[in-house]
């Protein structure tokens, strides 16, 4: 495909030249990146990126191309992706097409030949901000008019544009009509889908479990009157701060069904316990962040993706703290043993990411048993 000329562009006027690799156009979003060294599928694909622009790290994307198993929702997330050098030539087994063929079928912008070691260097040290990236509007002053009248990602309730439209059914067999639950798995899983992703529900019916899938804003006692055994509350885009009528629903939901919450999820659970969340400097974004499990004093390598995190000195004195990111202290998971809830900040279902907290998801199954002792160890 023909390269194009491109500019990438902060919101306080540094900039970048590279070249598209997908063709045309122009896109705003928050400007963030990822550590990662493999996993660019299941970043582009995750739902809680949803109106950011990602930048890799890593130098070299594309070399293993694309396939159909890896995916973590319906669509691309993304609203643009930055790399150092495309490999339009991949090689990998279950590949159908490349990156660059993708990405422009999908109508998303990709940017290469950028110095993203820069770049990143430059997120760390100011913070993460709005930018945009372009192929049209070369002229730096008049695309940064563009990005300052684009929309502020802080304050918005970006989870009504990723949330299922229609409550559906996850079993055995993957994801059907709501109307095929079959209700012959041991256990029966309400999820509220804020921006989930596949891998979750995956993990859950290997686990001998049934899922059933609501958008984020469905009554709560509409999702009670199906009798679930425990509610999960999924990771998804933004800022929890304005979404005060799903922290009002999960209020519902407190000490009348087990509950496990990840990402997103563990932060509306901590507004819910009455904490309020603030925004990270540059965010946690990667397959290699340390956390500390305080029970069992073991450090587990964990998949993050986050930006806001919930202030742990607000809440509630019956939470016990499980775990701590290692890299900055803050909050990484909590346990409330009388209202049998438990959430991580983090993902332990990878996709991408290390298995080392995958036990979370049996943890949660034993507290539906009602088992308490040994959840995190």
């Amino acid at each position: 495909m023909k390269k194009y000329k491109a500019l990438v562009m902060l919101e306080d006027g540094t900039y970048f030249w590279g070249y598209s690799f997908t063709g045309k156009g122009e896109t705003f979003g928050e400007i963030v990146f990822n550590t990662g060294m493999t996993g660019y599928q299941e970043i582009l694909t995750d739902p809680s990126y949803y109106n950011q622009i990602v930048t890799m790290t890593y130098p070299l994307i594309g070399n293993y191309g694309i396939n159909y198993e890896d995916i973590e929702s319906d669509k691309i997330q993304v609203a643009g992706f930055i790399i150092r050098e495309y490999q339009p030539f991949y090689s990998n087994w279950r590949a159908k097409k490349s990156l660059g063929e993708w990405l422009s079928e999908n109508k998303v912008l990709g940017i290469e030949s950028i110095d993203t070691r820069a770049l990143t260097i430059y997120l760390r040290r100011y913070g993460t901000m709005k930018g945009g990236i372009t192929t049209e509007t070369l002229d730096p002053k008049k695309f940064l008019k563009k990005i300052k009248d684009s929309p502020d990602y802080v304050g918005r309730d970006l989870v009504q544009y990723v949330t299922c439209r229609e409550p559906y059914y996850f079993g055995k067999n993957g994801k059907e009509n709501y109307k095929n639950f079959k209700n012959e798995a041991k256990y029966k899983i309400a999820v509220i889908d804020c921006g989930l992703k596949y891998n979750q529900l995956r993990l859950f019916t290997e686990r001998n479990c049934e899922c059933l899938v609501f958008p984020a804003y469905t009554d709560p006692f509409e999702i009670l009157s199906h009798n679930p055994d425990g509610i999960f509350i999924s990771n998804g885009p933004g800022d929890p701060a304005p979404l005060n009528k799903l922290v009002e629903n999960v209020k519902v939901f407190l000490g009348k069904k087990p509950i496990f919450g990840i990402c997103l999820g563990h932060q509306i659970l901590g507004r819910a316990l009455g904490a309020t969340t603030y925004k990270l400097k540059f965010g946690h974004r990667g397959i290699n962040h340390p956390v500390l499990n305080l029970i069992n004093k073991k450090v587990e390598i964990t998949s993050q993706n986050h930006g806001f995190c919930v202030k742990k000195e607000e809440l509630p004195k019956s939470v016990i703290i499980t775990h701590i990111n290692l890299n900055d202290n803050t909050l990484e998971g909590m346990f409330i043993p009388e209202l049998k809830v438990m959430s991580v900040q983090y993902h332990p279902e990878n996709a991408p990411g290390p298995h080392d907290s995958i036990y979370l998801f049996n943890s949660f199954l034993n507290l539906l048993e009602g088992k308490i002792e040994g959840l995190f160890s």
